[in-house]
């Protein structure tokens, strides 16, 4: 599908996320954190809507950050049911094995601060990771908390502070912001087809008898 289709579907969307505040938010952080992350979407709107004022920007800060939690409880929770191999459907080997070592060294550190870091940074490979190595539930949610909670009262102060520079630049550059918004969206979801497509060719094929 053409990229300007893809604006014209998106647009509705974005500006219901944009009327519903906080719950918009908190429904963006599910979708964000999912294993096809929409990059840069929610540090986008949660800057937006601290910069509007309608609420206290701690506000904006802790919603997102409770959508990035649960969506990131929820990736977290198939992946440890599923095991190292529901890691390694999602991820190359060579990936999932450098992940894994990254995870066992550092723990809860391996959370929280991927969870900090801004995009593109890849986050969900460490939520698969927690889950398929059987990390306690309660400390993957406390450094989960502790990273994202961080990036986003960051992103909501950012917004507050220079409310009125973030705004015009939104009515200025509003369609270009949002074509790039898109177009990562777009190119993330294609990437993740394609490493499912090559991650299944690489499953046995079970024998008919």
């Amino acid at each position: 599908m053409p990229l300007h289709l893809h604006l014209l579907l998106a647009v509705p969307v974005w500006r219901q996320l944009r009327r519903m505040g906080g719950p918009g938010l908190v429904l963006l952080g599910i979708a964000d954190n999912s294993v096809v992350p929409l990059t840069g979407s929610m540090d986008v709107l949660t800057i937006w809507l601290a910069a509007r004022h309608r609420e206290p920007w701690p506000y904006y800060a802790a919603m997102a950050t409770l959508g990035a939690v649960i969506g990131g409880y929820i990736t977290y929770a198939l992946a440890r049911k599923g095991g190292k191999q529901a890691m390694e459907r999602k991820l190359s080997r060579n990936r999932a094995a450098q992940v894994s070592q990254t995870f066992e060294r550092w723990g809860f550190f391996a959370v929280a601060i991927p969870a900090l870091m801004p995009p593109p940074f890849p986050f969900v490979p460490f939520l698969l990771a927690a889950g398929a190595l059987q990390y306690a539930p309660k400390k993957f949610l406390g450094a989960l908390t502790l990273g994202r909670g961080a990036r986003y009262t960051i992103a909501a102060g950012l917004g507050f502070h220079y409310g009125g520079h973030v705004l015009r630049f939104f009515s200025r550059y509003s369609k270009a912001a949002m074509a790039i918004l898109i177009a990562l969206a777009v190119i993330g979801a294609i990437l993740t087809f394609l490493q499912y497509l090559r991650m299944k060719k690489k499953q046995p094929v079970p024998n008919a008898s």
